[in-house]
């Protein structure tokens, strides 16, 4: 049986949001059930924080629609301050950083940046799920951070293993020593999804060890996005719009991150995004 990587992408943020418990020292978990209800005080909060996780179900435009109202207020939050704000986006794959640049410039039109990062393949959601925040985040020059794997490597990894990866594959990943696979409770969780979706019969992933190291590359990947950003911009706060399984306890992007910040007083928090 196989598991097919862009297959699971859904799959993923349902089926792990149970799995979401509160963050030691760095984060914690508060939820939005409906855009219009994020108050005044929540922000306040919220812009204490270096890096937001908005945790969300890709199919979802309401979860679309508060992570708008968000930035939005946090935008304004910062007005007055050093901060800059920046958005760490799931959806578009870290080769594609140069055409958002682009994009941001005015230099190529949103039916260009649709185009050229690939994303009705490579992602696939309704464009008009993110444009609203896009559009926004150019016309207020809020930079835009491509975070994910390149879906090639992420689909070798579910397929091959890690170790199948070739010296050609690492451009846009982590060297294999950087790539934690240690959290035995991850990997516990990570065999009750594989479990349940090779019942199914669905996928494209034969090895489940190979689908816990794919999960993991995502991680990684992602978070060592973030902190690369963090570290060499210490004045932003990035917004992060991520599916909930990556912002899951202690396992996936937060504890990833932290351990590749050196700065003591760096903080995070995940806002996960309710039906």
């Amino acid at each position: 049986m196989k598991l097919k990587i862009p297959a699971l992408i859904c799959f993923f943020s349902a089926f792990l949001a149970g799995f979401i418990f509160q963050y030691p020292n760095q984060a914690t978990n508060v939820t939005a059930k409906a855009v219009g209800i994020i108050s005044e005080q929540k922000i306040n909060q919220l812009k204490q924080y270096d890096v937001i996780y908005l945790g969300e179900n890709h199919d979802r435009a309401e979860h679309h629609a508060a992570e708008l109202e968000i930035i939005t207020q946090l935008d304004q939050a910062q007005a007055n301050s050093k901060t800059r704000l920046a958005i760490g986006l799931e959806m578009f794959q870290r080769p594609f950083q140069p055409i958002l640049d682009l994009y941001l410039s005015g230099e190529i039109s949103e039916a260009e940046l649709r185009e050229q990062t690939e994303y009705d393949t490579r992602w696939g959601f309704d464009w008009e799920f993110y444009a609203p925040i896009l559009r926004f985040a150019q016309e207020n020059k809020i930079p835009l951070i491509a975070l994910n794997t390149p879906a090639e490597v992420t689909q070798k990894v579910a397929e091959t293993g890690l170790d199948s990866l070739k010296d050609g594959n690492f451009r846009y990943i982590l060297p294999l020593a950087e790539i934690k696979l240690d959290n035995q409770e991850y990997r516990q969780k990570m065999a009750e999804v594989y479990q349940a979706h090779a019942q199914n019969g669905q996928g494209n992933s034969s090895d489940q060890e190979n689908f816990y190291a794919a999960q993991v590359l995502w991680d990684e990947t992602m978070a060592d996005a973030i902190a690369r950003y963090y570290n060499n911009h210490p004045q932003s706060q990035i917004v992060v719009l991520v599916g909930k399984a990556h912002v899951m306890d202690n396992y996936a992007i937060p504890e990833r991150v932290n351990r590749r910040i050196k700065d003591k007083s760096f903080s995070q928090t995940s806002f996960l995004l309710e039906e």
